[in-house]
C-alpha cells in the first residue's frame, strides 16, 4: 500500500492549526485548531471531513505543544485517522523564516533545526514557535519524514536588485539585513493557480499577486518566479495591514526615541501592533470599516483611502517591474471577500487595461474566478488561497509518495 496521506501542521507561540490530506486524490480528511496551549482555557476543536462526522470541540488546560500534538493525534485516531497509520507519508511544517539557504522545501533533520534555530534573530515571533512543532513532531513520529516549508522560499528568487537594501554591504551581509518577504507559500499557489485560470503554464504569464490578509502583502511573478516582494527583512515593510504600518520612514523611528523618548520595545509594538488600519481607525477588520463608512464616519474612511492608496501604489510599481502583466489577482480574507477593496484598487488605472466588471466583482463564492470585463487586456481575478494543500502538495512531491 503506497502512503499518500500528509499531515499539515502550523505552529504558532500558543497555538497549533492542523490538516489532514489525501494527496491521491487532493481531499482534506480532517482540519482543527489547538489554541491557547499553556493556559487553563486551552481548546481543541477538531472537524472531521469524512464520513459525514461533526465538529468536536474540548476544553481545559492543554501544557505545551506535546500535549497538543498528542491530543490531536487522539481525535484522528477516533475518526481511524491517527498518526500510527501506514498511509501516513509525512508531515509538512510551515516555517515562517527559511533564509536565503532554503529555497526550497527540505526534509528536516539536526543541521536544519540548527539552521533554523540560527535564523530566529530575525524572525524572534515565528521561528521558535514553528521549531516546537517540528521537534514534537519528531518525537512522536521519528520514523516519518518531517518536512519543513519555508513561507521565504518563493521569494528567494528574487533578483540582487530587488533583494538588497542600501546600505552598507559588509554591515548587510553581516547580520543578515535584506528583504526576504513573506506570504511565499499563498504567492506560490495564487501564482500557479492563477495561470490554470488563465489556461496557460505558469511560465508563460506575468502576474501580480495581492495577498490581502490581516496581514498583507504583494508580488510580482514573472513566468512563475518572483521577481519583486512588499514584505523585507521582517513582515513589516510593505503595504498598509490590520495592525502593522507598512512602509515607513526610516528615520520615525528616531523621531520617536528622541521627541516622545519611546523604547525600541514601544516602537516597535507601535508599528506591529498598534499601526496600519487599527492605529487610523481603531478597526482592523475590512467589514467593520466598510459599515463606518457607509454611515459617514471619517475616520474610517481615510483609513480605507491610506490603504488603497498603498496598495495601488504597489499595482503600478510591480506593473513597472514585470513590464507586461497578464493578470492582477487578489486572494486571502480581505482580497478575497472585500470587492470595495478590489473595485478601488484598480479604479482609476484603465489606461494600464485595468477595470473590474461591478456584477462580477459583487458575486461572492465561487472559487477562482475573472472579475475583469469581457476582452480586457489584463485580467483582474480572485483566486482562494490554499497554504495548507500548496504544503501537502511540496511535502508530498519531495517524499516521493512514501512506500508500498
Amino acid at each position: 500500500m503506497t502512503a499518500t496521506r500528509v499531515l499539515v501542521l502550523n505552529s504558532g507561540s500558543s497555538s497549533l492549526k492542523y490538516q489532514l490530506l489525501d494527496m491521491r486524490e487532493r481531499a482534506r480528511l480532517a482540519t482543527g485548531l489547538v489554541e491557547r496551549i499553556g493556559e487553563r482555557t486551552s481548546r481543541l476543536k477538531h472537524t472531521p471531513l469524512t464520513g459525514g462526522g461533526e465538529s468536536r470541540e474540548r476544553g481545559g488546560p492543554i501544557a505545551d505543544h506535546d500535549a497538543a500534538l498528542k491530543a490531536v493525534a487522539a481525535e484522528l485516531a477516533q475518526d481511524g485517522l491517527g498518526l500510527d497509520s501506514p498511509e501516513l507519508a509525512a508531515i509538512g511544517h510551515r516555517v515562517v523564516h527559511g533564509g536565503k539557504r532554503f529555497t526550497e522545501p527540505t526534509v528536516v533533520d539536526d543541521a536544519v533545526l540548527a539552521e533554523i534555530e540560527r535564523l530566529i534573530p530575525v524572525a524572534p515571533l515565528h521561528n521558535p514557535a514553528n521549531l516546537t512543532g517540528i521537534r514534537t513532531a519528531r518525537s512522536l513520529r521519528p520514523d516519518l519524514p518531517q518536512v519543513a516549508v519555508f513561507d521565504t522560499a518563493f521569494h528567494t528568487t528574487m533578483p540582487e536588485s530587488a533583494a538588497r537594501y542600501a546600505i552598507d554591504v559588509e554591515t548587510a551581509d553581516r547580520h543578515r539585513v535584506r528583504r526576504y518577504g513573506f506570504h511565499g507559500t499563498s504567492h506560490a499557489y495564487v501564482s500557479r493557480a492563477s495561470a490554470e485560470l488563465l489556461g496557460k503554464a505558469p511560465e508563460e504569464v506575468n502576474v501580480i499577486v495581492l495577498h490581502l490578509g490581516n496581514g498583507a502583502s504583494a508580488s510580482a511573478v514573472r513566468g512563475g518566479r518572483c521577481v519583486d516582494t512588499s514584505m523585507g527583512l521582517t513582515p513589516l515593510e510593505g503595504l498598509v495591514m490590520g495592525t502593522r504600518s507598512g512602509d515607513i520612514d526610516p528615520a520615525v523611528i528616531f523621531h520617536l526615541a528622541r521627541v516622545a523618548e519611546m523604547s525600541i520595545a514601544e516602537i516597535d509594538d507601535l508599528l506591529n501592533k498598534k499601526s496600519g488600519l487599527v492605529g487610523l481607525c481603531g478597526d482592523n477588520d475590512m467589514r467593520e470599516i466598510r459599515r463606518r463608512i457607509d454611515e459617514g464616519d471619517e475616520r474610517a474612511q481615510l483609513a480605507f483611502d491610506i490603504y488603497i492608496h498603498r496598495l495601488k501604489k504597489y499595482i503600478g510599481a510591480y506593473y513597472a517591474v514585470l513590464g507586461r502583466v497578464d493578470a492582477v489577482v487578489f486572494t486571502a480574507g480581505v482580497g478575497e471577500n472585500a470587492a470595495p477593496v478590489r473595485e478601488a484598487a484598480v479604479a482609476g488605472l484603465e489606461q494600464l487595461g485595468l477595470a473590474v466588471d461591478p456584477e462580477l466583482n459583487a458575486a461572492r463564492g465561487g472559487g477562482a474566478r475573472l472579475i475583469s470585463p469581457a476582452g480586457a487586456r489584463v485580467a483582474v481575478a480572485v483566486v482562494p488561497t490554499d497554504e495548507e494543500l500548496e504544503i501537502a502538495t511540496q511535502t508530498y512531491a519531495l517524499v516521493g509518495g512514501g512506500g508500498d
